[in-house]
């Protein structure tokens, strides 16, 4: 694949705060840095088509105590288990569990079994991320 430079004009302080950023995070130069922002951003646009399929990890966190909680996602995911490729389960302590979700499908469906799984009452924390398959972000 053939390589294409191009210019970026910014203002020194900018500059300097990216560079600042980019040396936390271990980037070899900014190149790096820039295609991993341009990646990210055209992920997101991605993930607002519903008709581009995604792989993603829906996380929660709940305690197991609360009354009925661990049937009503056990059920669910059975439910949704076209999308549910794997769950990882951890005891935090206990009384707190994390479940990690693998999930894969079209965008808008694997947002709504975030948004169900995360609302559920009971769960105290949840977060879905979600990437891109495919060559598109080479």
């Amino acid at each position: 694949m053939k390589t294409v430079r191009f210019g970026v004009s910014m203002s020194p302080k900018l500059l300097q705060r990216f560079d600042e950023s980019i040396a936390k995070k271990s980037y070899a130069n900014r190149s790096e840095a820039i295609r991993d922002l341009i990646r990210e951003s055209l992920v997101e646009i991605e993930w607002e088509n519903s008709d581009e399929e995604v792989v993603g990890t829906i996380t929660i966190i709940y305690s197991h105590t609360t009354r009925e909680l661990v049937d009503k996602l056990t059920d669910f995911q059975h439910q949704a288990h076209q999308a549910i490729i794997s769950t990882l389960h951890v005891h935090l302590d206990e009384h707190n569990c994390l479940e990690v979700m693998v999930v894969r499908g079209k965008s808008n469906f694997i947002r709504e079994i975030a948004e169900r799984l995360i609302s559920t009452k009971g769960v105290k924390h949840g977060k879905l991320t979600m990437t891109s398959i495919g060559d598109k972000l080479a």
